[in-house]
């Protein structure tokens, strides 16, 4: 299991509706999607950090495990806002193919703050919402069942993939398997093999278990039955249009 499911799957908030913690983590990624990036994705980041490690108690250090990766892609996407192809090039105005753009860093700091502050709401969901309590109630949403089955399944074998294939990386090696790099190309082409094979073996043996279950189209899961809490959602609301308002006048402020 990966750390972030391990810690929803821990999470304080794992016995709440995930609609609550949608509505919650969403429309934070909405807001700093749609409200001016200054201030309002610095304005989002911290009512959503404040919520992280407030009232959910994410841990620090596992939150900003999860938040390198998506802040690579941030920083990935916003450094060739700083550039253009074309043009003018540089002080000088000598023409080149590649230059700095004027309005670039503002452009890409801009870019940063939105995506940085979306990452964050989302990241709020999904580490106080395990898959497991979102998939099965899909099917009420409208989704058909055999779409939610297959992803049940393939969330499953994921985790199953995973650890097989770090048994295996362990032991080629405990024997000596990556010493060399062309041990190491070996010992990653058996690796591949390895868990090919196992993982079509794995899915020949859940049809089989299916099968002698009576399989008829349907996974049924269990479900944990809780309710939707009016208060969490009216907090929610109030913390929403506060974050907007607040963006809303100190942007006019600046003006």
């Amino acid at each position: 299991m990966l750390p972030i499911d391990a810690a929803a799957h821990s999470s304080r908030w794992r016995r709440r509706h995930p609609l609550e913690k949608a509505v919650l983590g969403l429309g934070l990624t909405v807001l700093a999607v749609c409200l001016p990036p200054w201030p309002g994705a610095p304005l989002v980041a911290g009512a959503t950090l404040a919520v992280l490690l407030g009232p959910a108690r994410v841990p620090v250090r596992q939150l900003w495990r999860a938040f390198r990766l998506p802040l690579g892609f941030c920083v990935t996407g916003a450094v060739p806002l700083l550039f253009r192809v074309g043009g003018p090039g540089g002080e000088g105005g000598a023409a080149g193919l590649v230059s700095l753009d004027p309005g670039g860093p503002v452009h890409a700091g801009e870019l940063l703050l939105r995506t940085s502050a979306a990452s964050l709401g989302l990241l709020l969901f999904a580490f106080t919402t395990p898959v497991s309590d979102v998939v099965p109630r899909l099917v009420r949403a409208g989704v058909p069942p055999a779409v939610v089955d297959v992803a049940l399944v393939t969330y499953r074998m994921s985790f199953l993939l995973l650890d097989s294939v770090s048994r295996v990386r362990q032991a080629q090696a405990a024997r000596l398997g990556h010493t060399s790099r062309a041990a190491q190309w070996r010992s990653l082409a058996g690796l591949g093999a390895t868990a090919f094979v196992r993982a079509f073996d794995r899915a020949a043996r859940l049809q089989s278990g299916l099968a002698g279950r009576g399989y008829d189209g349907t996974l049924r899961v269990l479900v944990p039955d809780t309710s939707v809490s009016s208060r969490f959602l009216a907090a929610t609301a109030a913390l929403l249009t506060g974050v907007a308002a607040l963006t809303l006048v100190l942007e006019g402020l600046v003006r």
